[in-house]
């Protein structure tokens, strides 16, 4: 499925997180003039992706139903599949600059190495997982982001060390039915405008550290999970307009797990310490992929506004 710009709209609407900004709760993220504009970045994302200038590379075909889907929803399977991603995200880069769907996208391919690797060696069922959850998203071309940097606290010390134990995002109850999770998770850009979270490790763990080696995805909108914003968006124009920088803006949030309950189905990871590592640079590989075309595309707006200035009579 492609979403339109208006289908994912509605996709936020039927949601009600819980976000603050400047110590008052956001009612409607939708229309608040801080938020708005980073709305509209991910909305142009839907609306250009059914232009059919692009759709050879805004497109892939899933290697799970066959059918073409989002190529923010797909795990790459070739070569001629990364240099696509790198073309979609340098067109849409330049149109917007930070796309900021390619958390989500970067997480997902990480994750579908990392659960096999888990199960594998421990026989669990996190690829089923994985794939379950990823046919889902592309059925329902879903918007997601990648939470990943904790808070940390003191960096010299590991995440069982802490003097708080809820500087690093953790598992605080196994359940039958699921997990619990507590913790935070900083930086996280494009929460606002997403229906989920994927969460992943941010570094490597020891044995004693296991409880903090955890990834899932979790709605937006999950009991306990608290979004604290904040905005960089364009000031209003009194004079002359600037269109690549007057209309869009980025969000990042402090993202607070306050007890969260998460289904065994949309776990990916819990307490395999030893893949935390491996999933954090797996993560971080893909996601500098992602730069080989939104950085170009910076180059590329640059260079022509040099030009238009080159040439502006003295």
């Amino acid at each position: 499925m492609l979403k339109t710009k208006e289908q994912f709209i509605d996709s936020l609407k039927k949601q009600k997180p819980e976000i603050y900004m400047f110590g008052e709760k956001v009612e409607n993220r939708i229309n608040h003039p801080l938020l708005k504009p980073q709305i509209d970045v991910i909305g142009l994302i839907y609306e250009l992706a059914h232009d059919p200038r692009y759709q050879e590379f805004t497109t892939a075909k899933s290697h799970l139903t066959n059918e073409m889907v989002n190529r923010f929803t797909h795990v790459n399977q070739s070569s001629d599949d990364l240099i696509k991603k790198v073309q979609m995200i340098r067109m849409y880069a330049r149109q917007c600059c930070c796309i900021q769907r390619c958390m989500a996208m970067d997480a997902l391919n990480a994750l579908s190495i990392v659960t096999h690797e888990i199960d594998l060696k421990h026989g669990t069922s996190y690829y089923e997982n994985f794939k379950n959850h990823l046919t889902h998203f592309q059925k329902e071309d879903i918007s997601s982001t990648c939470a990943m940097t904790d808070v940390k606290g003191d960096r010299s010390l590991r995440p069982s060390e802490q003097a708080d134990p809820d500087l690093y995002v953790r598992v605080v109850e196994r359940r039958d039915d699921g997990i619990v999770v507590r913790g935070a998770k900083c930086h996280t850009t494009a929460a606002v405008p997403s229906n989920e979270l994927i969460i992943m490790p941010t570094r490597a763990l020891r044995d004693k550290d296991s409880d903090y080696a955890v990834s899932f995805a979790v709605p937006i909108d999950a009991e306990g999970l608290k979004l604290i914003a904040r905005s960089v968006t364009p000031r209003e124009k009194r004079e002359i307009d600037s269109p690549f920088r007057s209309r869009w803006g980025v969000t990042e949030t402090l993202t607070v797990f306050d007890d969260v309950f998460i289904p065994w189905d949309n776990v990916f990871m819990c307490g395999e310490w030893e893949f935390a590592g491996q999933a954090a640079e797996l993560f971080a590989v893909y996601h500098r992929h992602s730069y080989c075309g939104c950085k170009p595309a910076v180059s590329d707006i640059l260079m022509g506004t040099a030009t238009v200035v080159r040439n502006l009579p003295i």
